[in-house]
Formats: structure tokens, C-alpha cells, sequence
């Protein structure tokens, strides 16, 4: 419906009312265990399919005991980005249009929108400055707007703009993917895991989109521990639901969170702590490049063991416990919980171009493939574009850091952007500038060196320039920087350990403390990185404890605003938060020997999860529940913490309370 106002337009489509001839069409396919009846499925390519490690069967017969079948669950979550999706086409001479859309892939959306018109790529001008927030949901869920508007303005011959209500686009936005998770394990008396098998059967919806990807890094996450060996089958769902995408760590929080769930209940089984455990299973270096293959650079850069030590020492975890315990014992009603667990992350760089432009007064401007979330590319950017140009200094002592400016993705100026995703964008931009503005650097040097052998003071760099453009020297310069194939992988370390206290008669819990350390290689903006690895575990939180996607019994979202869907407030964070980035070694394959910080550390928000089970094991002993083991699946929300901490436990407390007022 396209209108003069966004009230008109809204108004006139509530009153269009479609009506489905349902009569040939069976019952419809609303969860995995529907797919599976029908055999509603995707395919997987073959290339795209993980691939088992070691010899399970060999594992099992190694193995002193087993855990049969056991089922656990993962829920979806909304992306809940501050901007919802919107888009403004404007419709340009020649046949041609310009569209500024929110989106994480400007390239993609302009062949989407090139091909829904009929025209060639260069018709196409897709414009993003920045982005209000995407963690995957403007990757191709940003299409269906931007291509409606420019469907409307090319066809209308005037501008149209759309944005979406809240409640619409949580109807619309589809979001992480649901799994259900059936795992067999065999393990040894001292707590050694010697073989895994998991069967995976993940929610993808009605259409593809990015759930051929998600099998493989579920089980890259779960590789984080030293299984033996781990083998594995899924199945990817066709449902009538919205269709599912790329959220912030698609399929590594989950594969990540299954791995959690697997070591809690091994510990279970055998009376042991969950994170002696996680100990005797932490990848050494040899089990770690059994693996991951490539991705693990050298025993130097694998950190993961040094940095669960440190995190050990450094949050007094020995004495935290004995505290919790003596907690426990002393108050009824309230319990606490301690978890430390493990993140090992894979990601993958990818190629981006670059164009650094130098004017003639000075000023600098720099366009990137990369878009800015929120995420602090441009920050980073800039930074390395006065690190780069002020080489020509000795010591970079030129402050440049004023006179640039970064300049919005444009798929016109700077094709072939790319998708930023995948935590990498900011070094991957980075490391494109960088020999762009060598390349400025070479030509600017040998005017430079005539200069000062001319002039006694010392060259500016104002005039530097001006005399570059008098000499015609080209002050502009472009790169595609490709990584190498034998650098492009690398993995992610860190920890967290996290301390909960849960409120039996309500099941709330508060974090009192989260204490992580995470290995960011030299770190290219410290603050930036440590808003980045805050941002995403308390996102994480979220996830694991409170975020829960509701549908009705035709399929329909229920969880469509802020009153029935609960994201992560200033009450979640935890009242203590402590972050250290870890300065690990210089890695001479990584950009200026950074790492990426996006992703992982949402993975260490499990922490949580499993110290809200910790504090859930100490009310049970309470009430003389007998379960070694008991299932709690994501999201953890208070009437899941509830009941099993068990739900007749007001009346317990009325109880108490009379008792004591008689005595």
C-alpha cells in the first residue's frame, strides 16, 4: 500500500483483508518434530557439510560408562536493533535509481533490487551511512523493504520511504534459529570424555536463506572441547514459520550452549564439579589442531589454557566457592551459583576494498566495504588511516586524526563491499586502508624528501600536499585486499566465570558478578573492543535466561512487543563487570596482530546460564531431590527457574513463616 503519509498508508492496509483457500492443503508444518513426520526438508551442499572427527565407535569402547539419548532445547531470539527496517528509494535520471536502505550487504540488495526492475547493476545505486543496529537481521531480512520501495518509486516516479512498526517487524524479522538436540556420550570415572554424538534437527522456516551454513558452525562451536571424537547428524527443517537468519554468532551460541549442557551433565552423573569437568577436557594444543585443523596458528598463539588459568586466579574462584557454600547452607530462600566457562571461536577473514582520497587542503576522506553497526569500524578505521599516512614522520608524529572523514558505503563509488558480518569487517577494512594509504605513502615520501632537503623547518603536512598537487601527484588511491588462504582462519579464546544469586519464591535471578578475560591479540581500540565483548554478552544473557519467541497454535508470533517479549535491561547486567582484554603474543598473520571481537565473547554468557543451574542444584539438594540430572533448556526464564526449583516452595515459605510466629 503505498500512500501520501505512513498514517495513510497504514491505515488504508489494515483494512485489506486476505482470505487463504486452505482446503487442499494439509495441517501445517509448525516444528522440527512436524518436519520430521513429513519429511519437510533442506539440503545441505555437500561442501557446506561438516565433517566428523575420529573414530566414534572406538571412543565408545573406550569409555567406562555412557549417557543415552537426552534431549535438550534451544529457543529463537529477535535481533531487537534500536532502527527497525527502512528504506528510501529515490528514483534518478536514465532509468536509474538511488536507494538508502539499513542494511549489512549494500552489494547483494543492489543485485536484488537490479533484478526485480529489469535493469543493469549500474542503475542500481544502494547507499548506507550507517546502520542502527543489524547482529545479521539487515543481511537479507533488510530486502523485502528496500526492494518494495524501489519497486514503488521506479514504478510511481517519485520518492518512497518505508519503515516498519515494532510489532511488525518482530512478526516479520524471523530471528536465531530453533534447535532440538538428542546427544550420546561416553566418558571415563575421572569426568575424560571419550566420544559425542550429536542429532541435530534445527527450525530453518519457509525458505533458506542462511540455514545451509548453520550445521557447520553449530559444530565448529562444539569442537571447543576435547571430545575424542565427535560425530554427528542433522536435519534442517522446512516449517511454516517465519523464515529463520543469521543472528549475532548464528549456530556457534547454540553449538556452544550444547557443548555446556553435555559437561554440566557428565559432572551430574558423576558427583563431580562441572568445572573440573571442563578441565580435564579443554583442548591442549595437539587435541586442538586435531580439531580445527589450520585454524590453530602455532602453540604460542593458542592462549586458551593460560587464559582459563588467569581467569581462575585473578576472579578467586577457590575462595568464591567455599563463600557461595557457606551461603547456601545459611539461607533457605535464596541460593547462589558459580560457573567458569571456555569460549574457542573460528572466524574467517574475507576480501574488502578501500579507496583513501587526499584533498588539497589536507583533508582526507575514506570510503570502506564495511558498514558501520554501532560496532566502531569508523573509529577503527580512522585510527589506522593517521597510523598509515603518518608513517611518513618519523615516530607518526603528525596528528591526522582531525582531518579525516569517513564517507558512506556507496555501491556506485566502491562496488563489491561485501557483507559485514562475521566480527572480521573492522580488521578486514582496516588492513584494506592500510595499503591504500601505503600506496599514498610511497608517491608522497619522494616529494617529501625533496622538501626537506630543500627547506630547513621541517615539511607540514598541508604543504606537503600542496606540493604533491602541484607536481601532479595522484593523491588517491584503492586497494581489494585479499587475505592470504594459509592466514584467513584463526580462532577466538576466552572466558568467563559468572556468580548468580536466584530467588526460589520467584525465580528471578541477579548476576552479581561476571568476571572475563579475552584474548583481543593487540587490540587495535581498546575501548572499542571492550564495549564490543560487553555488548555481546549481556545480548547473550538475553539468549540464554530471558528472551523467549512465542507462537500460537497456527504459527503466528505472540511475542510482538516490548509487553511479551523481554529483552536485557540495566537491571541484567551484572552489578559487577569485569572485562581484561589479554595481550597475548604478537600474531604475525592477524592485522597488527589484533583479533576479532564482535561474536565470541556472546558464547561466555553460558557462564550464566550454567551458574543459574549451580544455585537450581543447591535448592534441589534442599528439597531432597533425588535427580543427578535435570534439563533445563534456553531461554532459562523465571517460571523455568521456578518450577524447577520446585513450585510449591511459597507455600513452604508461608509455612515457615507461621511456624515461626507461633514459636
Amino acid at each position: 500500500m503505498v500512500a501520501n503519509t505512513w498514517h495513510d498508508a497504514r491505515r488504508a492496509a489494515e483494512e485489506v483483508k486476505v482470505q487463504y483457500n486452505c482446503e487442499m492443503l494439509g495441517a501445517p508444518i509448525l516444528s522440527v518434530e512436524d518436519a520430521v513426520a513429513k519429511e519437510s526438508y533442506f539440503q545441505v551442499p555437500e561442501s557446506w557439510s561438516p565433517k566428523p572427527v575420529g573414530d566414534f565407535a572406538k571412543g565408545m569402547s573406550e569409555a567406562h560408562c555412557r549417557i543415552e539419548s537426552t534431549e535438550v532445547r534451544m529457543g529463537s531470539q529477535y535481533y531487537f536493533y534500536l532502527e527497525t527496517q527502512t528504506a528510501l528509494a529515490i528514483p534518478d535520471e536514465d532509468q536509474c535509481i538511488v536507494v538508502y536502505s539499513s542494511c549489512q550487504v549494500p552489494s547483494m540488495l543492489q543485485n536484488c533490487i537490479a533484478k526485480c526492475l529489469g535493469v543493469p547493476l549500474h542503475n542500481v545505486r544502494v547507499i548506507t551511512r550507517r546502520v542502527g543496529g543489524g547482529f545479521g537481521g539487515k543481511v537479507t531480512r533488510s530486502m523485502q523493504v528496500a526492494v518494495a520501495c524501489a519497486v514503488a518509486a521506479y514504478r510511481l516516479k517519485r520518492p518512497v520511504r518505508m519503515y516498519l512498526d515494532r510489532k511488525t517487524d518482530m512478526i516479520m524479522a524471523g530471528g536465531r534459529h530453533p534447535i532440538k538436540a538428542n546427544y550420546i556420550v561416553g566418558l571415563k570415572n575421572d569426568g575424560k570424555i571419550t566420544a559425542l554424538h550429536v542429532d541435530l534437527l534445527i527450525d530453518a522456516g519457509i525458505s533458506l536463506d542462511f540455514s545451509p551454513l548453520l550445521p557447520s558452525t553449530i559444530i565448529s562451536a562444539m569442537k571447543k572441547y576435547n571430545w575424542g571424537a565427535l560425530s554427528f547428524d542433522y536435519k534442517l527443517c522446512k516449517t511454516n514459520v517465519t523464515s529463520k537468519s543469521a543472528m549475532r554468532a548464528p549456530g556457534e551460541v547454540q553449538g556452544s550452549f550444547i557443548a555446556e549442557t553435555v559437561i554440566e551433565h557428565v559432572a551430574s552423573i558423576l558427583g563431580l564439579d562441572a568445572n573440573v569437568v571442563r578441565e580435564n577436557n579443554i583442548h591442549t594444543f595437539e587435541s586442538a589442531e586435531f580439531f580445527y585443523g589450520s585454524c590453530v596458528d602455532s602453540p604460542l598463539g593458542y592462549t586458551l589454557p593460560s587464559v582459563w588459568e588467569k581467569l581462575k586466579f585473578s576472579s578467586l574462584l577457590d575462595n568464591r566457592r567455599e563463600t557461595i557454600k557457606r551461603f547456601n547452607t545459611s539461607n533457605r530462600w535464596l541460593k547462589r551459583g558459580l560457573s567458569l566457562v571456555p569460549c574457542c571461536y573460528p572466524v574467517r577473514m574475507g576480501p574488502r576494498p578501500a579507496r583513501v582520497t587526499i584533498f588539497t587542503d589536507g583533508s582526507i576522506a575514506v570510503e570502506v566495504g564495511g558498514i558501520e553497526l554501532g560496532q566502531g569500524l569508523w573509529t577503527k578505521v580512522k585510527q589506522m588511516t593517521a597510523y598509515a599516512l603518518g608513517q611518513l614522520w618519523d615516530g607518526g608524529s603528525e596528528d591526522l586524526m582531525l582531518k579525516i572523514r569517513i564517507v558512506q558505503q556507496d555501491t556506485v563509488s566502491l562496488a563489491h563491499g561485501g557483507i559485514t558480518g562475521g566480527s572480521t569487517t573492522s580488521e578486514e577494512s582496516c588492513e584494506a586502508v592500510r595499503h591504500a594509504c601505503n600506496i599514498l605513502v610511497e608517491r608522497l615520501l619522494q616529494v617529501k624528501t625533496i622538501l626537506e632537503q630543500n627547506e630547513s623547518g621541517g615539511v607540514s603536512w598541508e604543504g606537503l600536499i600542496f606540493q604533491a598537487q602541484i607536481q601532479s601527484v595522484d593523491l588517491s588511491a584503492q586497494t581489494y585486499w585479499v587475505p592470504d588462504s594459509s592466514s584467513q582462519n584463526y580462532l577466538n579464546f576466552g572466558a568467563a566465570a559468572s556468580e548468580v544469586e536466584v530467588d526460589l519464591l520467584t525465580g528471578a535471578t541477579t548476576i552479581l558478578q561476571t568476571d572475563i578475560i579475552y584474548d583481543c591479540g593487540r587490540s587495535l581500540n581498546p575501548a572499542v573492543d571492550i564495549g564490543q565483548i560487553e555488548g555481546a554478552f549481556v545480548q547473550g544473557i538475553g539468549f540464554f535466561t530471558m528472551e523467549e519467541v512465542v507462537l500460537d497454535k497456527d504459527g503466528k508470533v505472540v511475542s510482538d512487543g516490548t509487553w511479551t517479549y523481554k529483552v536485557p535491561t540495566i537491571d541484567t547486567i551484572p552489578r559487577k563487570f569485569n572485562i581484561e582484554l589479554l595481550c597475548s603474543p604478537m600474531h604475525e598473520k592477524r592485522i597488527l596482530s589484533s583479533k576479532a571481537s564482535g561474536e565470541p565473547p556472546l558464547l561466555l554468557a553460558a557462564s550464566v546460564h550454567c551458574a543459574i543451574r549451580e544455585a537450581i542444584k543447591a535448592a534441589r539438594e534442599d528439597l531432597q531431590i533425588e535427580d543427578k540430572f535435570f534439563r533445563m533448556d534456553t531461554p532459562a526464564t523465571m517460571d523455568v527457574i521456578k518450577s524447577l526449583c520446585g513450585l510449591d516452595n511459597v507455600e513452604r515459605y508461608l509455612q515457615s513463616l507461621a511456624v515461626s510466629s507461633e514459636s
